[in-house]
């Protein structure tokens, strides 16, 4: 069999047409290589459905079917709500979910080869969901693998597709707490600026499409299956090099990279999966990175203190590049601005070259002013809560300063607009009113600080109920201390996650936190949240926060959401 070309439409770096890189309204020049028999697949992967005017269209985001993974390595299995979902698993971990309504059943062993391998290709007449459905057991195929610090396999995988990440120029984003709501932020700047972007995010709450969007919008299912069977052909040749195939999280990179050439998009927005160093992710070389606070988290790959957590994150700065920093520790600032020294890029610190100048709770969000790189922005609404998210946004806006040259001041009216329209999902996420219900990610102790802060700040609970849920690899009992001054009881329960820690141990240490008195101890999370709201619902002032894990958010989240 002869060797798969790459995909049309991936032009490199230094084939980019006049102006590329000049980061004005003409940045993405002539059409794309694609064939005139594929406009089925471009209106499905948003490539241009008017050639001549330019106009692209993207899918809406669906929520089908959930996904396994939680955060930066982490799996669990998928909730139980009101429609039972089937998990099909093996020894290890989830291979595939599903619910009933979603798909038709399927037999997994008829598409079994002669080599015992599952035929993971495009079926006939393939519904969405099925499609998706497929492409999900092919992913989680490749887990569990083993986290090696080694960028070979994305490398010669980027390589075989042509370098689809060279044919844009991308801001970079890592840290320990904050990097999604900063990408989110970036991206809904630049499109402020009428910038294609092209974002990808990690972990998902619900589906694994929401990892890979285009414009602002995640990937239909049909256009993340199609993602997904593009660069296919080619993963069997870069796993025979190797003595460890593709991972997960390599080849969710690979689709969005492909997928974004393809588009193809004006800047890309990528947030690190974990640490920095040996990310798939960091086969970018971005121009502009950021690196949100550091702390202790995911100590069992990327070190035991934080001057080892910002060796491995400061690895995304590369030669010529600029790093916005924020707010660090000594330890890991000392760390940042020694690697930008070693390596020729520049640097701008939050608190020096920016930040924020002043904020005050709104109805809603808050309203900020910002001290750019350029200049102040101010009379800023930011639909988002804490001073945590104000100084995300300080990042966010010197980024895109930077990512412009860092020379003249944004326009503010679009400045503004980009801010308003910023939204991040299970991020003290208010999802029901009577009672109010609180959803946030917060799963290390720096992250529930800052939640509480904000819980403080922008909510005048007389009584608010927490719906706790962790996993065992966490530091717990930093997480609860955090927590306790802003929780009246809590109800402890446990997300589906395999690293789930148990309500037993669990409800030890938050008794020992927070008294027996305000413990409930409730083992699945629907019984503990229908627990929580029930006590809350018809009093005045009360309200429940779910927290503890991006995967217990996301499962609240999916049995939470409105019928329909």
């Amino acid at each position: 069999m002869s060797t798969p070309q790459p995909p049309q439409g991936r032009r490199p770096h230094d084939q980019q047409p006049e102006g590329f890189g000049e980061h004005n309204e003409e940045i993405y020049g002539p059409e794309p290589h694609i064939a005139p028999s594929t406009t089925e697949d471009e209106r499905l992967l948003g490539y241009p459905t008017d050639r001549a005017s330019g106009r692209f269209e993207t899918e809406p985001e669906t929520k089908d079917l959930l996904y396994p993974y939680e955060d930066e390595g982490g799996v669990t299995t998928t909730p139980e709500p009101a429609e039972a979902a089937t998990v099909v698993e093996t020894d290890e971990d989830v291979v595939a979910t599903r619910r009933p309504d979603d798909v038709p059943e399927m037999d997994i062993a008829d598409d079994v080869d002669r080599e015992g391998e599952i035929d993971y290709s495009p079926v006939p007449e393939e519904t969405p969901a099925a499609a998706l459905l497929r492409v999900e057991a092919a992913l989680n195929a490749r887990w569990p693998q083993r986290i090696e610090p080694d960028l070979t396999r994305i490398v010669d995988l980027m390589d075989v597709l042509g370098s689809p990440q060279r044919a844009y120029p991308s801001i970079h984003i890592t840290g320990t707490n904050g990097k999604t709501s900063t990408t989110r932020m970036i991206d809904a700047l630049l499109r402020a600026c009428n910038l294609r972007t092209g974002r990808t995010t990690s972990p998902h709450l619900e589906s694994v499409v929401e990892r890979v969007a285009l414009d602002g919008e995640s990937l239909s299912p049909e256009a993340f299956a199609r993602a997904y069977d593009d660069i296919a052909p080619y993963l069997p040749i870069v796993d025979a090099r190797h003595d460890e195939r593709l991972t997960y999280h390599e080849i969710l990179t690979g689709m969005a990279f492909a997928a974004f050439a393809d588009a193809p998009i004006d800047v890309g927005v990528i947030e690190v999966g974990m640490g920095g160093s040996w990310d798939a992710t960091n086969v970018l070389e971005a121009p502009v990175t950021v690196i949100t606070p550091i702390s202790l988290d995911h100590t069992e790959w990327l070190g035991s203190t934080l001057a080892a957590i910002a060796t491995e994150k400061a690895g995304i700065v590369h030669a010529g590049s600029t790093l916005i920093a924020m707010r660090q520790e000594p330890e890991a600032a000392e760390v940042l601005v020694r690697r930008v020294a070693e390596v020729g890029a520049r640097i701008a610190r939050e608190g020096v070259e920016f930040g924020v100048i002043s904020r005050d709770v709104a109805l809603g969000g808050q309203v900020v002013s910002l001290q750019g790189l350029t200049g102040v922005y101010d009379e800023i609404f930011l639909p988002l809560y804490g001073a945590h998210q104000a100084a995300n946004a300080a990042a966010a806006l010197a980024a895109v300063e930077a990512f412009f040259g860092g020379e003249r001041a944004l326009d503010i009216d679009m400045v503004r607009a980009g801010f308003r329209e910023v939204d991040s999902p299970g991020r003290l996420e208010v999802v029901r009113r009577d009672p109010t219900v609180l959803l946030d990610a917060a799963h290390n102790p720096a992250g529930a600080g800052a939640l509480a802060l904000a819980v403080q700040e922008s909510f005048t609970f007389e009584r608010l109920i927490g719906v706790v849920a962790v996993l065992a690899d966490k530091d717990v009992r930093g997480v609860l201390t955090a927590l306790e001054p802003v929780l009246d009881s809590v109800v402890v329960t446990a997300s589906s996650s395999s690293r789930a820690l148990s309500v037993d141990v669990l409800s030890a240490l938050a008794r020992n936190v927070f008294g027996a008195d305000r413990v409930t101890v409730v083992p699945r999370l629907g019984d503990a949240l229908d627990r929580a709201i029930g006590e809350a619902r018809g009093g005045d002032g009360k309200g429940v926060l779910v927290t503890g894990s991006v995967v217990t958010v996301g499962e609240a989240r999916h049995l939470l959401a409105p019928a329909g």
